[in-house]
């Protein structure tokens, strides 16, 4: 049984993505470690069928909590045995770099986005250009790896020559629960960070006459409290921070609309096809987002989703009232997400990865 070590920033519980892929893994003969980080006020962690490691860190945030676990994160690979080992995004990378030289085993590049192309990362140059030094140095070196959409993994290949698999993050193929709701409301769901909109959609409730629920964390949340209290719409949105998976499944089955606002100020944000996207098609959630290349090419399918071409606040606004009084529409879509989920879902994408892992070893 092949041992693979995976490792991530983030404290493991909310990564859906991950329990996916450590699942699929574990589930067909590979001995399978994710590693992440414990924080202050991480839930604790559930039973899986892979197992976990959380590490404590003295920083939390910025150049100094880097710095710490990824010494961390080596320190504590440096003595494990593994027959490969994969890291996930850029803050990963240089010990598991290290490690597989040292232990001379297969090392994968699994880029959940785009790292330098992220508005967090190109607008700020001395952030930018080390990780940028870490991109171009360590990438290529990566023989083995894939990607969440076809336009990353074609920019990859762009830059540094490597052929990377596309494995999108589609949610577990599960039976609908059918819960109605009281009322009409909104949903974001996902990171609340920089270049997701927020400074558009928030003016934009003013003209909207239904309320947001946001659920999810990041590094624009004080930020968007302050957008909440300027543009006087802290009646009709509603911030729960955080959710456990099980409770948003619930959450997002009860919504009206999904919306996601990517704004085009990096790289990133106009090729990724974040999980939210599925998310909603999973929950029979019709969704207004932006016409980037991703969307569309799975929009015009599938027709899920009405597609902006800005992200005014008028025009988010429009998009989001005509779509709410339009329930023929409305209907149409979510019928066309109940169909579009039968075919886009994990059960099929996991025989990609599957593929992929198997010709690592070759078995």
């Amino acid at each position: 049984m092949k041992k693979i070590f995976f490792a991530v920033t983030n404290d493991l519980v909310y990564d859906q993505r991950m329990k996916r892929i450590c699942t699929s893994l574990a589930e067909n003969d590979f001995d399978v470690v994710l590693v992440g980080r414990k924080l202050r006020h991480s839930p604790a962690l559930k039973q899986e069928k892979y197992k976990q490691k959380r590490l404590r860190c003295w920083f939390n945030k910025g150049k100094l909590f880097y710095t710490e676990y990824n010494i961390r994160l080596l320190l504590f690979l440096l003595f494990k045995k593994m027959d490969a080992i994969c890291a996930i995004d850029l803050d990963t990378i240089s010990p598991c770099f290290f490690i597989s030289q040292l232990k001379n085993i297969p090392r994968i590049y699994d880029a959940h986005e785009l790292f330098t192309g992220l508005k967090e990362v190109v607008s700020r140059a001395t952030v930018k250009k080390i990780w940028t030094k870490i991109e171009r140095s360590l990438v290529p070196k990566f023989k083995h790896g894939y990607t969440v959409s076809e336009s990353i993994a074609e920019e990859f290949h762009r830059r540094y020559g490597v052929e990377y698999e596309t494995i999108r993050n589609i949610p577990v193929l599960k039976p609908l629960d059918h819960i109605t709701s009281t009322e009409k409301f909104i949903l974001y769901q996902g990171a609340v960070n920089e270049a997701r909109g927020f400074e558009h959609l928030i003016p934009a409730m003013k003209m909207v006459n239904c309320r947001l629920v946001i659920c999810g964390d990041g590094n624009f949340m004080d930020q968007l409290k302050r957008l909440i209290v300027e543009n006087e719409v802290e009646e009709k949105v509603q911030l729960t921070g955080m959710i456990l998976p099980d409770e948003l499944w619930k959450i997002s089955q009860q919504a009206t609309i999904g919306v996601a606002f990517p704004e085009n100020t990096g790289i990133n944000q106009y090729l990724a096809l974040p999980n939210k996207f599925f998310d909603y098609m999973h929950a029979g959630l019709p969704q207004v987002n932006v016409n980037f290349p991703e969307y569309k090419k799975l929009n015009d399918k599938y027709h899920v989703a009405v597609l902006v071409d800005n992200i005014e606040p008028k025009t988010i606004a429009d998009s989001i009232n005509n779509l709410l009084a339009d329930t023929v529409l409305l209907g149409q879509l979510k019928q066309n997400c109940i169909k579009a989920r039968q075919g886009l879902n994990w059960q099929n994408e996991e025989k990609k990865l599957m593929r992929f892992y198997k010709n690592i070893f070759h078995t």
